[in-house]
This record gives structure tokens, C-alpha cells and sequence, in this order.
């Protein structure tokens, strides 16, 4: 725009015969050289004491030209842009008050009149450049906030992944405690039961060390099996093979067998399908429970029931021993010195897991009970759940 409008100002003062034709050509030469030497310059930048020096000697030629030709007067336009760009809002536009107030001074000098079209000329430009250039700082300082807004979620997103892969993390540990405790641990404590009464029968007593010693392999390939099923992140094979109550029923069996516990199941209600979620936790719950009772309690019985109602399933293991007070355990999830402590909280963590609850009533020589009651999910469609005694039912 600059380089056509000098131009055309040297063009007309030559073909006009303006007696100053060739000044105005000089002139006009001598700023448009000043005007693109402006860009080459690495000082002359927004904001900066050299850009209000070029602006100075661009002013200061234009000024000239204006004197020259009425025809400089369409510079000024170009120069609001240039001057509202480079300069700080406190300098800018006082710098277009002062060029406009210029350029109507020089059209009115050369028209030889101050009317209406000489000043509204010159104004309407300058108001124009600053409308244009303000409102494209508005779009320029919305676009940058929302850039920031975008980096702020893009980093919040990457952090909230962080954390939630910190959370899965933390929630596979806790699942896999709760497995190891309520499946191995209880299995290696049954075979280091066993391998010392069989250590005690011996060698007096040869064939009942034989029957402890073939107890603790029958258990040490159960563990076997629960350790290959974390690999494959199956059920737990009492499962695979048959109902819960069943499952119930071969751990009190091997309870009892291993342990000397006078171990009883029962059935209450009938017997429906469960979500399998819902069947491990209840075999774990009942595993950790009998471990528990036949490793603190000192109990001589234990009563293990399985009770199906309309909405839930509960499960109550009450044993006759020795009872501690509930209020005296250690935080949940804190284990004590020899490494126990963990088995209620990994019950009531399995049973919190369902939306389900676990109570635990004991006061010491009175025996303990542990109670767990999980909601049952609504059937599809409304029905109820298949009785698996019907499903086997030719």
C-alpha cells in the first residue's frame, strides 16, 4: 500500500506539472527507501526505542511530502497501522491524534479550505485503523488465552491419567494382597501346621506323621492351582469345578481335616446363581475367616452358614474360642509385627468392593462372629435367579 501510494503521488505531481514534481519524486523515493529499510532492521521491533525512532524519521519525511503534494495526505492511513503496531497503547494513539491532526492540516493547506470533507477524510481513516488493529489485539489475546486453556487441560488430562494409572496401580496391589492372603498364605500356614504335627508324631508315631505329611501335599497342590490361576486370572478352582455351597463345604472338610476344628456347613435359603465376583468373595471371606479362627482363636468349633434371601446372600462364620476386642485391632490395612493384621481389612475391603458390609462381634472368651451380607444385582429383565439344583435337574 505505501510503495502504490507513493506512486501514485509521484506519478500525479509529474502529469499535473506540480511545480515541486521533482522534489515530490525525491521525496517520495527517499521514504519509501526509509519505510522498507525499517523491517531490515533487528532493533526496530514492537515496543522498542528504535521502532519510535524510525517512526520519527518516517513522520519526518512524510511530513515533507505532504508539504510537497495534498496527494501525501493517503500515507497517513498506512502510518496509523504501523504506528499502533510498534508503539505501546499509551504512545500509539496519541501518535494517530497527532498524524491525523497533521494530514488535515496538510489537505487544508493545499485545498486553501477547513470544511466538513477535509477533517472527516483523515479522522475516518485513523478510526478505522484503530477499530481494525484493536479488535485484532482482542482476537490475538482470546486466542492466547485459550491456547493457555488448552495447555492447562492438555497437562491436567496428562496428569489425571497419571493419577489414575497411579490409582489402578495401587488398586491391582491391593487386590492381589487380598488374593495372596485369603489363597497362599492361608495354604502355607496349613502345610507349616501340618509338617509340625507330623514332626511331633514322629518317630513314635510313623503312620500319623505319614497321614499329616500327605494332608500338606494335598494342600500344597491347592496352592498350586490358586497360584497358576493368578497367572491365567481364573476363578478359583473349588469354583471351576461346582456350586459355592459346595466350595464351602470342602473347606470346612479340609479345615477340619487339617486343623482338628469341629468345622459345619449349612445351606440357608435356596441355593441360586451368583455372579462370580460374588462367589470368590465369599470364598475368600470364609477362607480367611477359618484361617483366622483356627490360627488366634483356640476355637473347638466353628459354624460356617450360607444364607440366600430375595435381595442378598450373607454369610456368618461363629466359632467358640478365645474372642479378642474388636476395638483393640490395629488400623485397617496395618499389619503387626509378625506380619498379621491384614485379614479383615482385606475382607471388608472385598466386601466394600460388591456395595456389600462386614460386621465382626467378639469380646474376649466369648467367642467370635463375623457376618458379611452382599446386595444381590437385579436379574435381566426383572426375573429371578436360577436355582442351580433345577439347572442340573434332568
Amino acid at each position: 500500500m505505501v510503495a502504490a501510494l507513493l506512486t501514485l503521488a509521484a506519478a500525479r505531481a509529474v502529469v499535473d506539472d506540480n511545480p515541486y514534481a521533482t522534489a515530490v519524486v525525491a521525496v517520495s523515493a527517499v521514504l519509501l527507501g526509509c519505510y522498507v529499510a525499517g523491517p531490515l532492521l533487528p532493533r526496530v521491533r514492537p515496543r522498542s526505542g528504535a521502532a519510535a525512532l524510525w517512526l520519527m524519521l518516517v513522520a519526518a519525511v512524510w511530513i515533507v511530502l505532504l508539504a510537497l503534494t495534498q496527494d501525501g495526505v493517503w500515507l497517513a492511513f498506512p502510518l496509523f497501522f504501523v504506528q499502533l503496531h510498534l508503539l505501546p497503547p499509551r504512545w500509539g494513539l496519541p501518535a494517530v491524534v497527532v498524524t491525523t491532526a497533521v494530514a488535515v492540516a496538510g489537505f487544508a493547506r493545499h485545498t486553501g479550505t477547513l470544511g466538513v470533507g477535509t477533517v472527516i477524510g483523515p479522522v475516518l481513516g485513523a478510526a478505522v485503523a484503530v477499530a481494525v488493529v484493536l479488535g485484532y489485539q482482542a482476537l490475538y489475546r482470546e486466542s492466547e488465552q485459550r491456547r493457555r486453556i488448552v495447555e492447562e487441560l492438555t497437562a491436567t488430562r496428562s496428569e489425571l491419567a497419571a493419577a489414575e494409572h497411579a490409582a489402578g496401580v495401587l488398586a491391582e496391589r491391593e487386590r492381589l494382597a487380598r488374593e495372596i492372603h485369603d489363597t497362599l498364605a492361608q495354604g502355607l500356614s496349613s502345610i507349616q501346621l501340618l509338617l509340625r504335627a507330623a514332626e511331633r508324631a514322629l518317630p513314635s508315631r510313623p503312620e500319623a506323621a505319614l497321614g499329616h505329611v500327605v494332608h500338606a501335599r494335598a494342600t500344597a497342590v491347592d496352592n498350586l492351582a490358586e497360584a497358576r490361576r493368578f497367572v491365567r486370572e481364573l476363578s478359583p478352582p473349588d469354583l471351576e469345578t461346582g456350586s459355592l455351597p459346595a466350595a464351602l463345604e470342602r473347606l470346612c472338610a479340609t479345615t477340619a481335616r487339617t486343623s482338628g476344628l469341629a468345622v459345619h456347613c449349612h445351606v440357608s435359603g435356596t441355593p441360586a446363581e451368583l455372579p462370580t465376583p460374588h462367589e470368590v468373595a465369599l470364598l475368600r471371606i470364609a477362607q480367611s475367616a477359618l484361617a483366622n479362627t483356627v490360627r488366634h482363636a483356640g476355637a473347638r468349633r466353628a459354624e460356617l452358614t450360607l444364607s440366600y434371601m430375595d435381595t442378598e446372600v450373607a454369610l456368618d462364620v461363629v466359632d467358640d474360642g478365645a474372642g479378642f476386642a474388636p476395638e483393640a485391632l490395629p488400623p485397617a490395612g496395618t499389619a503387626t509385627a509378625d506380619g498379621t493384621g491384614f485379614g479383615l481389612a482385606a475382607m471388608r475391603a472385598r466386601a466394600r468392593a460388591l456395595h456389600g458390609a462386614l460386621a465382626v462381634e467378639s469380646a474376649p472368651g466369648e467367642g467370635t462372629a463375623v457376618a458379611v451380607t452382599l446386595p444381590l444385582p437385579p436379574a435381566p429383565g426383572g426375573a429371578g435367579h436360577p436355582d442351580r439344583s433345577e439347572e442340573n435337574t434332568p
